[in-house]
């Protein structure tokens, strides 16, 4: 099979998907006949899918792909393959599951790191009271008023914009509209339409605050799912001709890699300082902000990362009751059960159950690549990479432990 067969029939693949699952396929803006050709079949049976992605991935090593193609199509086929074994009714294990899905290995995080983090928010919130009372006081100071929200989004918005079309450069008739929508399991959700174009949902059901937008406006926008998006689509397949990248597929080292880089998409363009940097736009807008602290809170509140993907592992590899999980949640996170359960929304999902960890893994992988980027390389250039290259989590692992080997050497 020549490499343009062997991508054609990955793209039918995932769509295929998408007539199990209705959401398995996030975008696709590839050829449409594809996507009528997989309308006008008949309903798939998820053995078969999976088989598929077998031979697929058999196929491989003959197609003439480059060796970033390869290991792309060969990651995602082997996700595939888990994806309809799953859908098949065969019992995989969560933790392997997810592994097969995001090319990471994961385990329980350290009570002992959210115990750091909550004595750090103990100093950061001096008073009487339990920490989650002052804790939950701070989020009501900072929240968005209702009827400002779609406001923030906008300005926020329009300066990540700018800096974005100024560092990396964005084509000329990109746009993002934003909606706000509520009973939804997510805070947020880029829809690319192609063309350069997204429609980002705000889910104004979970009160969102002044500190939470930028991150939020971030990744679903600049420099995050849009821009990606955007120049993936610009380069890879325009200039370049890599059509498996006109899909978006859940549950898929895809995801790790773009909710990742999504994540830091704030720490890319703005760094430190973001905290008065929102707090002078939200300003603009008759919003005060206490923008320095709730910045310090934010990075004691990164020691928490761990404790979602903690309750999805409670959750579905060690069989624990939903309340257990609730409380699991309560405990370490210092929210409320109303927000507690939101969550558990989410890690209850059949679709998103295991997504939990492209947040978690995604951030800690990626944060730590950009970390040990070569010397005198700025941080933009290496996030560049993230927004234009095919990249998959054990190609970035594999660069993380060449560049940390030698450091280790030097300091034996």
């Amino acid at each position: 099979m020549d490499a343009t067969q062997l991508v054609r029939e990955y793209l039918l693949l995932g769509l295929r998907f998408d007539r199990l699952v209705e959401g398995f396929v996030d975008a696709y803006t590839g050829d449409p006949l594809l996507r009528r050709q997989v309308a006008n079949e008949p309903r798939p049976e998820p053995a078969a899918l999976a088989a598929r992605a077998r031979e697929l991935r058999a196929e491989l090593p003959g197609a003439e792909l480059s060796e970033d193609r390869r290991r792309f199509l060969d990651a995602h086929l082997v996700a595939l393959e888990c994806s309809g074994r799953k859908l098949a009714g065969e019992d995989v294990p969560f933790v392997a599951e997810v592994e097969s899905y995001f090319q990471v290995r994961i385990t329980p995080g350290d009570p002992d790191l959210y115990r750091e983090a909550h004595a750090e928010l103990e100093r950061l919130l001096p008073g009487d009271g339990a920490l989650a009372d002052r804790l939950a006081a701070f989020r009501a100071r900072d929240e968005v008023p209702p009827e400002k929200l779609e406001s923030c989004v906008l300005a926020l918005s329009s300066a990540l914009r700018d800096r974005v079309r100024g560092q990396y450069g964005l084509p000329a008739e990109e746009t993002v509209e934003y909606q706000v929508v509520t009973d939804k399991p997510w805070s947020g959700f880029n829809y690319y339409l192609g063309d350069y174009r997204s429609r980002v949902a705000i889910n104004a059901d979970l009160g969102h605050r002044m500190a939470n937008l930028p991150h939020l406006v971030a990744h679903e926008s600049y420099p995050g799912h849009h821009t990606e998006h955007c120049r993936k689509e610009a380069g890879l397949v325009g200039k370049q001709g890599q059509a498996e990248q006109t899909i978006f597929l859940v549950n898929t080292p895809q995801c790790l890699m773009a909710e990742g880089l999504a994540d830091l998409g704030l720490h890319a363009v703005v760094g430190a300082g973001w905290g008065p940097w929102t707090a002078e736009i939200m300003g603009d807008l008759g919003l005060r902000m206490e923008g320095e602290l709730a910045e310090r809170m934010e990075q004691a509140m990164g020691k928490l990362l761990g404790v979602r993907q903690d309750a999805a592992l409670l959750l579905h590899d060690r069989g624990a009751d939903p309340d257990e999980v609730v409380a699991h949640l309560c405990r370490w996170l210092l929210v409320d059960e109303r927000r507690a359960r939101q969550m558990l929304r989410f890690l209850s999902d059949p679709l998103w159950r295991a997504y939990t960890t492209t947040y978690v893994e995604g951030y800690r992988l990626l944060r730590a690549w950009l970390e040990a980027r070569p010397s005198g390389e700025p941080l933009g250039e290496r996030y560049r990479r993230l927004l234009d290259e095919p990249l998959v989590p054990a190609v970035v692992r594999e660069e993380l432990a060449a560049a940390v080997s030698p450091l280790a050497t030097g300091l034996a």
